[in-house]
């Protein structure tokens, strides 16, 4: 995918038309998803399914056997109990 640069107009109530030569190269059809964020002062819009897509390769290592949820919970409970413990202490 080539980068481009197209200008777009913001329209009523801020709505965007993503051009169609872009929805196209994306792959973007009517009531298709896009994440939305603001990264250094630029608004970035992402298909969905490609931020899926990075996230999965991204644990694609973490055993599914493991609760990462369960592991943070834990941690912030272990924080907590040594916190409370040094404040004991003064």
């Amino acid at each position: 995918m080539a980068e481009q640069t197209k200008e777009i107009q913001i329209g009523p109530q801020g709505r965007l038309v993503v051009p169609a030569e872009l929805r196209r190269e994306l792959g973007l059809n009517p009531g298709g998803r896009l994440l939305i964020r603001v990264e250094d002062g630029a608004l970035i819009l992402e298909p969905r399914q490609s931020v899926e897509r990075r996230l999965r390769a991204r644990f694609s290592q973490v055993d599914p056997k493991v609760s990462l949820a369960d592991d943070l919970i834990a941690e912030r409970r272990a924080d907590a109990g040594r916190s409370g413990m040094s404040r004991a202490r003064y």
